[in-house]
């Protein structure tokens, strides 16, 4: 199926849309529930505002984006890195560190 230049509401359950392409699509304030993204890439988008909830990220990579004000809270981070560093070692190391 091929959609080009439509405005529509789409609700879809229980489909395969595997290695679909969307260019240029305009998907905010939609909801993803119990979705396969496994090897999904997403490019040059804008996520400003969303919510990642219960969402298995093992093995994910992000580069080059703006992580300003991004909040993570209650989450596994074992073996999770920023830059390289550990993300469990940053934190080891910020609660050592002497109180101002």
């Amino acid at each position: 199926m091929h959609l080009h230049r439509v405005t529509e509401r789409l609700n879809v359950d229980d489909a395969d849309l595997s290695s679909s392409t969307f260019n240029n699509v305009n998907l905010s304030s939609s909801t993803y529930n119990q979705i396969e993204f496994s090897g999904a890439a997403f490019n040059d988008s804008n996520m400003t505002g969303c919510r990642i909830n219960d969402v298995n990220l093992s093995g994910a990579r992000i580069t080059n984006a703006n992580l300003s004000d991004l909040q993570i809270t209650d989450c596994r981070l074992d073996g999770a890195t920023i830059n390289g560093i550990l993300v469990q070692d940053l934190l080891a190391a910020y609660r050592q560190r002497p109180a101002t």
